[in-house]
């Protein structure tokens, strides 16, 4: 599928090392160390099973949750079909 002067795979290539690269900044982005025990945002008490979970947290899942709702209607066209990119 390549073409010009690349080799045959470089198209495949490309798109394993751009996932790769979304992988790893993922992982980089996720909390590490010690959790909370109180939510940073409001105070509630994490409960210990979402501690053992996920080390490193540092919000409550309502808390959390919003926060990651916020993220995704930051409108980031997350389809990939040129119809969503004309609205």
């Amino acid at each position: 599928m390549a073409g010009g002067w690349a080799r045959d795979g470089a198209v495949q290539d490309q798109i394993d090392d751009t996932v790769s690269d979304a992988v790893s900044a993922a992982r980089s982005r996720m909390p590490t160390g010690e959790s909370e025990q109180w939510c940073v945002e409001c105070g509630e008490e994490i409960p210990e099973k979402r501690r053992a979970a996920l080390p490193g947290v540092k919000r409550c899942v309502q808390c959390q949750s919003g926060r990651d709702a916020a993220v995704r209607s930051s409108g980031i066209n997350r389809r990939g079909s040129k119809d969503s990119q004309l609205r």
